[in-house]
């Protein structure tokens, strides 16, 4: 493997059990303790991961997080003992790839870094993804619906990827937090909803008609045309 983690943690006993599990499964690791020496390590030094702590001693975790996502991209899990549904939200909407919460088994841990690897890797390939008038760039991040470009947050851009990558096939509500998010959010939560809201507006401002549609009570299904 080799690829580069970056463990932001200011726990040293943690710090040293992560670091250890790691490189045994081959990965290059290196330590930051505070938010700023993180930014510092991440700017000098690009990791392919950063695995982050929220309760830091200098900077809150979700703002080292938003200054992560403003430099090249990097896939980012958070690792906390916040476990509230409002920190996770936080957390994700805020940039994050994912969210595990303290205490862990680290084989868990070790198989959402796989997943996230994964992930970018895909994404460094050159595919296209085209459903109807829409179109995906996966690497370079970029959707068009015809000529016009479409700006998409991060999670807004996974969840377009989702649908298009299971066109015409009805994709559950608990499918889509799975997939996306790693675990569901619960019956009460309108999270999914918002994005989907999001990402039709932003489609139909460039042209496109309503091409994700709602199945109620079971989920969402993007189609070639309503």
């Amino acid at each position: 493997m080799g690829q580069r983690i970056l463990l932001v943690e200011d726990e040293p006993e943690i710090a040293s059990y992560v670091t250890r599990g790691l490189i045994y499964e081959g990965y290059k690791v290196e330590h930051a303790a505070t938010g700023a020496a993180a930014l510092a390590a991440a700017r000098e030094r690009p990791p392919a991961l950063v695995i982050l702590d929220l309760g830091l001693p200098d900077l809150d975790g979700f703002e080292v997080a938003r200054r992560l996502r403003a430099g090249p991209p990097v896939a980012i899990l958070i690792l906390t003992a916040r476990d509230a549904v409002a920190d996770r939200v936080a957390g994700l909407e805020g940039g994050a790839d994912d969210y595990l919460t303290k205490p862990f088994a680290f084989e868990e841990l070790l198989a959402r870094i796989h997943v996230q690897l994964r992930r970018s890797t895909a994404m460094q390939q050159h595919e296209l993804l085209r459903v109807g008038p829409v179109l995906m760039d996966v690497a370079a991040r970029e959707v068009r619906v015809g000529a016009q470009r479409v700006e998409l947050t991060t999670k807004e851009f996974e969840v377009l990827e989702l649908f298009l990558r299971h066109a015409r096939q009805v994709l559950s509500r608990e499918q889509v937090y799975e997939r996306i998010w790693g675990y569901d959010f619960g019956a009460e939560s309108n999270v999914l909803e918002v994005y989907v809201r999001a990402l039709r507006l932003k489609l139909e401002a460039a042209g496109a008609a309503r091409l994700i549609q709602t199945i109620r009570g079971v989920g969402y299904v993007f189609r070639d045309e309503p």
